[in-house]
């Protein structure tokens, strides 16, 4: 290959150089090269070798198909491994190495591996190695395994922002077809996000070109974009769509030129693809020698770039779209020539050979001759032009089907993939005026479609066969040749899924964007079967490899696990609150500057005499909307919730899978149809992802929804015995007597003239009552109940106390007072279990062996002797000493009642519940203690404080 940049032509900026060097020696390239082109302008023809046989390889396509030529790239001292020369713009003082090769792909020492390539087929690995074992090989084989190398100097601030957006339409691709496709649904008001992965939009226009509307397509594509913006929508260049998700989600990687590249994730309500196709090569003798290429590439380079690709260059093809390729490189001065396999084809003023079909590729390190038709046909460039194979890549991830089409040698769509469509040459529809009227249609458009000349493709499919002589590669990357293809199904791997594992074809970078079709092409033909009997491998996003750091994004630090605010954060430090977190909120743990014990024990004794306020906003507030809501409640939930009356509440479980108890937690019905899930304030999030995914993996989705409602609502608590009389104190003209709002029911008011929701329910064993208002209000009912507070003798109350308040009462805090094996009957509570006969989460795991052990650790009470400290949290309860000591259980709370005058403990012991009165060996660091198993309930087990 004799390549070389044009004194004019392309879109680089020949006035601004940048130098570079490859494999160490310096090069010069221009503003607007890729790295790619810019080697093929330096006349560089070998630019990496192979993973398996270490053959020298050249630039085989321009994008994202590129299997050949993966670089590490050194900028300001920092390498990134295994990048692709074709989508990777130049930089000045770039320093670009080939990988796979030492010292340089030039001159590569392991390439005397091809050489072993006959006692290396396919599967080898499977085969040898097995004396004297595996491991006397594994270092070497390992040394040489990968391709680039990792620089562990090499740490970017991974500083990656992730949107999420949501549009009517957003269409993939912004060639011929997805700007129709756009155009059209812009123009109908409709707000369209529109992709494209390359700088600009446009597709294959920008290099093979067109007339639109009897214009330039430049003008008309530019009108789409002003119309896609006009209608609230974006353009997004330099985006890769990679990949398709539940619920119509699609994952996108934006790679921005003055800021760090960006994870986008969108919802759409339609989908378009219009990816357009990848260009397939032929599969011939020796296909792999630099200077070998995709015919839609050498335009590519020649339209984009400048460069021509070769002087003297045979184009061989069995399809039209080739034709223009090779008048346009005889425009530009190269002397060409077209090799067709089949027998007619469209006029052409060129040297054309007709039913010619490739015999043999000659030359040692390029191409220097072929031979076909028992002709010699001298050329430094050969481009391979076998086909087109559709970019269904996303539309098969969103498990769309596909169906061999004869007469475009292609798989194409089979259509049914609800609210996706796919449009253009991702559809099959390989001529402008076809790609534009599908786009059109696709978005939605009426009338007719943008106008545009007339083409004509037509295509000979040329699989290869059997006993093909010579070396045909079908994956470049890989190594695998029609001769690794036969052998895997000679040894009975037909199925498609299997011979990809035995042979790794299809696995590289590349994920076989040039090699699949033709493999299954060729398995089809091995095994006497149809391509669509045959099948195809699955489809797995990411389509292109993604940065690690746009995957994290900014979760790294505090951003693990953000930290949730309360909306009245400010109020309560002005009130001295001390802030903690917990369950990944931060939250008043006490108020004061005074002594931290004094003081929590201060709020706790109040909170038991008077009453006290603190806020409840963190809990969750998950509603369950629609006519099968009661039925998604059943099911998630391990009580009945079915059964529950408007206006009430109940307090229930939800379990794993295992049987688990998951989080715990009360559930307001708030209409026959509409339940409201009031979770732990650390398990919102787990709640109602399990939720979410039950709802859609059971129900018909459009009969129940989910919605969670936390951060619109703000819940202020008012506990103790004289929490009634502060709030009617506060004049929310709401009716609080024991028979209009008893214990477990909620009543609705109007607060500050928008929504209020009373909840009679507690967390402390006292009278208590949940006001919860939207968060906009919350700040005005907490300065009117602070401001009646003191004449009830009452007073604010943190977390800390709150925890000796609901330990009291023996009310647990999941994650605290359970384990990973902790079930509902363990902690006492067995009745849904032994009576419900329909099905919900965790059910069976409760009647498996393990669930019905003795051994298993119950819920119990720990007391010790008058005048003791209180137990530490974590010390075990043992039985034997010494090596002999084994660990029965475990201390989970442990505090001081201000209110009973002794310590008081929970915690989970082997078969606890039959063990009461029993006094056990608790260790600690050494030391051990002596208590008593008692009822969890330490303070009023009668329940009379709820009504006091």
């Amino acid at each position: 290959m004799t390549s070389a940049r044009l004194p004019t032509g392309g879109q680089v900026d020949r006035g601004r150089g940048y130098a570079f060097t490859f494999d160490g020696r310096p090069y010069v390239g221009f503003v607007g090269d890729s790295i790619a082109s810019a080697l093929l302008a330096n006349g560089v023809r070998i630019v990496g070798r192979s993973f398996k046989y270490h053959r020298p390889r050249g630039v085989w396509g321009a994008w994202t198909e590129e299997p050949n030529a993966i670089v590490d790239v050194t900028r300001e001292g920092k390498t990134t491994p295994n990048l692709r020369a074709t989508t990777e713009a130049l930089e000045n003082d770039m320093a670009v190495r080939s990988v796979n090769a030492t010292p340089t792909a030039a001159s590569d020492r392991a390439g005397l591996i091809d050489r072993l390539a006959p006692v290396l087929p396919a599967g080898f690995y499977y085969k040898t190695f097995l004396w004297p074992r595996w491991e006397t090989f594994e270092g070497s084989i390992r040394a040489m395994a990968g391709l680039g190398r990792v620089d562990p100097n090499n740490r970017p601030p991974a500083d990656n922002p992730q949107f999420n957006a949501r549009c009517d339409l957003l269409v993939v691709g912004a060639g011929p077809a997805g700007l129709a496709a756009a155009a059209a649904a812009a123009r109908a008001g409709r707000a369209v996000f529109l992709l494209e992965d390359h700088a600009e939009i446009g597709g294959q226009l920008v290099h093979r070109g067109g007339a639109i509307e009897g214009g330039d397509w430049r003008d008309w594509a530019l009108s789409v974009a002003r119309a896609v913006e006009a209608a609230g929508g974006r353009v997004l260049t330099r985006t890769t769509a990679y990949g398709v998700y539940d619920g119509n989600l699609i994952c996108a990687w934006q790679r921005r030129m003055a800021h760090p590249d960006a994870l986008w994730r969108i919802r759409p309500q339609r989908i378009v693809i219009a990816a357009g196709a990848i260009e397939r090569p032929l599969i011939v003798p020796d296909n792999d020698r630099p200077g070998v290429m995709s015919a839609d590439a050498a335009l590519v380079y020649l339209r984009r770039f400048g460069v021509l690709v070769g002087k003297q260059v045979v184009v061989a093809t069995n399809n039209d779209s080739a034709y223009a390729v090779a008048e346009a490189l005889a425009e530009a001065g190269a002397a060409v020539e077209v090799l067709d396999t089949r027998a007619t084809g469209p006029a052409s003023r060129l040297n054309i050979t007709r039913g010619a079909a490739i015999e043999s590729v000659i030359g040692t390190r390029s191409v220097e001759t072929v031979r076909a038709g028992g002709r010699t046909h001298d050329c430094d460039a050969l481009l391979l032009s076998g086909g087109w194979s559709p970019t269904v890549h996303l539309y098969a991830q969103a498990r769309g089907r596909l169906l061999y089409d004869e007469g475009r040698a292609a798989l194409v769509p089979l259509g049914g993939v609800e609210n996706l469509t796919v449009a253009g040459a991702a559809n099959g529809a390989f001529t402008l005026a076809e790609a534009l009227r599908e786009g059109h249609e696709a978005g939605g458009g009426e009338g007719p479609a943008p106008n545009a000349p007339a083409g004509h493709y037509a295509v000979t499919a040329a699989w290869p066969k059997a006993d093909d002589e010579g070396r045909r590669w079908i994956d470049f990357q890989n190594d695998v040749t029609l001769k690794d293809v036969a052998l895997a199904a000679r040894e009975g791997y037909v199925s498609v899924e299997h011979l990809k594992r035995y042979t790794t074809l299809g696995m590289a970078t590349d994920q076989g964007k040039t090699a699949n079709v033709t493999a299954i092409a060729t398995v089809a033909a091995l095994s006497s079967r149809t391509i669509d009997e045959t099948g195809t491998t699955t489809y797995r996003p990411p389509f292109v490899p993604i940065p690690m750091g746009v995957i994290a994004g900014r979760r790294r630090g505090a951003l693990v696990n953000p930290l949730r605010r309360l909306p009245l954060e400010a109020e309560h430090r002005a009130d001295g609150a001390q802030m903690r977190e917990y369950g990944s909120w931060l939250r008043p743990a006490w108020y004061g500057a005074d002594d931290p014990e004094q003081t929590i024990q201060r709020e706790a004794a109040r909170a038991r005499e008077t009453v006290a306020l603190f806020d409840g906003s963190s809990l969750g507030k998950i509603e369950i909307i629609g006519p099968d809501a009661a039925a998604l409640a059943d099911f998630h939930s391990y009580n009945r919730l079915s059964t529950l009356k408007a206006g009430r509440i109940r307090y229930g479980f939800v379990l794993q899978e295992s049987g688990v108890v998951l989080d715990d937690g009360v559930t307001l019905r708030l209409a026959q149809d509409r339940f409201l899930v009031s979770c732990s304030s650390g398990h919102t999030d787990a709640v109602r992802m399990r939720l979410e995914l039950w709802r859609q993996d059971r129900f018909e989705t459009r009969r129940v929804v989910i919605h969670d409602t936390t951060a619109q609502w703000a819940t202020l608590t008012v506990t103790g015995p004289r929490s009634r009389g502060l709030v009617e104190a506060c004049g929310l003209d709401v009716t609080l007597d024991d028979q209009s709002l008893p214990h477990m029911a909620f009543t609705t008011g109007v607060f500050d003239g928008g929504p209020l929701r009373i909840a009679r329910v507690s967390f402390t064993g006292d009278r208590s009552y949940e006001l919860s208002v939207p968060a906009s209000r919350a700040g005005r009912l907490r300065a009117r109940l602070s401001e009646k507070l003191p004449a009830f003798g009452g007073g604010l109350l943190g977390l800390e106390a709150l925890m000796i308040l609901r330990s009291e009462k023996g009310y647990i805090v999941v994650g605290k007072d359970t384990d990973g094996t902790t079930m509902p009957h363990d902690l006492g509570v067995a009745g849904p279990r032994d009576s419900r006969a329909d099905e919900y989460i965790g059910k069976r795991s409760l009647f498996m062996p393990i669930a019905t052990d003795t051994r298993r650790k119950q819920l119990v009470g720990l007391s010790v002797a008058s005048g003791e400290t209180p137990l530490p949290t974590g010390a075990h309860v043992t039985s034997g000493a010494g090596r002999e000591r084994r660990s029965q259980g475990y201390v989970t709370s442990s505090y001081f009642s201000p209110t009973l005058g002794r310590p008081i403990a929970l915690g989970l012991v082997e078969a606890g519940l039959s063990r009461m009165g029993e006094t056990v060996s608790v260790y600690h660091l050494g030391a051990e203690r002596r208590a008593t198993i008692v009822n969890p309930v330490a303070l009023d087990p009668e329940g009379k404080r709820l009504h006091a």
